[in-house]
C-alpha cells in the first residue's frame, strides 16, 4: 500500500506512537537503502571475523540484501530501544570473586521486551494505514545497525556498535518492515572523530581497524557464542567477564546523553553474582537461575566454563578449591578450564 498525501502526517504520529511505547528514536529508510553492505559483510566472512556462527554464512543472501527478505515491503522502520545502566559497568571489573555480566543481560529477556513495543507499534500501522507488517528483533537475518544508519537514527561508530547523538550507544535495535510507503529520513554520518577509547580499552585487542571487529577475539563471542575451550592465549584478557563485555560501549564519549533504560526490568538481579556460586551450578539449578534471561541460551556448561576462567584470574586463593571441585567434570571445556584455573591459583 502506498500512503499519498499524509505520507508526513502519519510519519509524525508514527514517532509519537514509538515513543509512547518506549523507544527513545526512530527512522524511516527503503529495504534497498544498504546496497554497501552485502560487500562487507563479504568481506567480515571470507576474513574468518565470524569465527564459529555458521549462521551468518548459511543466511548472508538475505542478511546482505534486505528487500530479498520480504519482496513486498516498501519501507523499514527502524527502532532504538534503551537499555542504559543505572551504574558505571566497569566498576563491575574490580570485584574478582564476582563475575562481570553484561548490562543488556542483566534483567529480562531483551528479546520479549524489545518485541513486544514493536507489536504495539506494528499494531497501530496496521489499524491506521491497513498495510502489511512484519517485525524483527535480532532473531532473522537482518542487519540492524546499517539499516539504523540508513534511516538517520545513529552511525555505527568505531567499535562497530550503533550510537546517536541524542542516546549514545546503550540501545537495541527492532525493525518493522511494511508495506506502506513512507517517506525515508536522511542517513546519518559518521561522528567518532579522532576519538579511539573503544579501540583502546579492548582487552583483547578485538579491533583489526578502525570499524572493523573481529569476533574470534571478542569476549563477547568468546563468552557467548563460542563453544569449546576458549585459546589459553586469550584467558588472561577475560578477566572476570563471564558473559558479554561492555567496556568499548562504556567508555564512549557520547553516553553523556545517554536516555534511561525504556524498561525497568532491564535492571534485573544478574549483576556481578558470586563465582562460587554460579560454579556449583548443575542444569536445572542453571536454568532455575537464569529463567526469563537471556543468559540462559548458552546452558550450563558454557557458564561455567567461563566462571572457571574468572576464577583463574581472580588471584583468589580461596576460590581455589571451587575450581578443584570441578577439574573431573563432565564437559570437556569445564574440566579443562577448571585445570587452567587451579595451575593459575597455584
Amino acid at each position: 500500500m502506498t500512503e499519498t498525501g499524509g505520507g508526513t502526517a502519519l510519519r509524525e504520529r508514527l514517532a509519537a506512537e514509538a515513543r509512547a511505547a518506549g523507544f527513545v528514536s526512530l527512522g524511516v529508510c527503503r529495504p534497498d537503502a544498504i546496497p554497501d553492505a552485502k560487500v562487507r559483510l563479504r568481506q567480515f566472512l571470507d576474513d574468518g571475523h565470524h569465527g564459529g556462527m555458521a549462521w551468518m554464512t548459511e543466511r548472508a543472501a538475505w542478511r546482505g540484501d534486505p528487500a530479498s527478505l520480504w519482496p513486498a515491503a516498501r519501507s523499514v522502520v527502524m527502532l532504538a530501544h534503551s537499555y542504559a545502566p543505572d551504574h558505571d559497568p566497569l566498576a563491575d571489573l574490580d570485584r574478582p570473586e564476582h563475575g562481570a555480566i553484561s548490562v543488556y543481560a542483566q534483567g529480562r529477556d531483551y528479546h520479549d521486551l524489545v518485541k513486544k513495543a514493536l507489536k504495539r507499534v506494528a499494531r497501530w500501522m496496521v489499524a491506521e494505514a491497513e498495510c502489511e507488517v512484519k517485525v524483527f528483533v535480532d532473531t532473522a537475518p537482518v542487519m540492524e545497525k546499517p539499516l539504523a544508519q540508513a534511516a538517520g537514527i545513529g552511525w555505527q561508530g568505531k567499535h562497530t556498535n550503533l550510537l546517536g547523538r541524542d542516546f549514545g550507544n546503550w540501545v537495541f535495535l527492532g525493525a518493522i518492515f511494511t508495506t506502506l510507503e513512507l517517506p525515508p529520513d536522511a542517513p546519518e554520518g559518521e561522528h567518532c572523530g579522532s576519538c579511539t577509547r573503544c579501540l583502546d580499552i579492548c582487552p583483547t585487542d578485538a579491533f583489526p581497524a578502525p570499524f572493523r571487529l573481529d569476533a574470534r577475539r571478542c569476549i563477547s563471542y568468546l563468552t557467548i557464542e563460542h563453544r569449546g575451550p576458549v585459546d589459553p592465549a586469550l584467558r588472561p584478557g577475560l578477566g572476570n567477564r563471564i558473559y558479554g563485555c561492555d567496556d568499548c560501549l562504556a567508555v564512549c564519549p557520547w553516553n553523556k546523553f545517554a536516555v534511561e533504560a525504556a524498561d525497568i526490568r532491564y535492571h534485573g538481579p544478574h549483576r556481578a553474582p558470586a563465582l562460587a556460586d554460579l560454579a556449583g551450578l548443575d542444569d536445572a539449578g542453571f536454568r532455575a537461575r537464569f529463567a526469563g534471561s537471556p543468559i540462559k541460551r548458552i546452558g550450563r556448561d558454557r557458564m561455567v566454563r567461563n566462571v572457571c576462567y574468572a576464577i583463574g584470574n581472580s588471584g583468589s586463593a580461596r576460590l581455589k578449591p571451587v575450581a578443584q571441585d570441578l577439574c573431573d567434570d563432565g564437559d570437556a571445556a569445564v574440566a579443562d578450564a577448571a585445570r587452567w584455573a587451579v595451575e593459575r591459583l597455584s
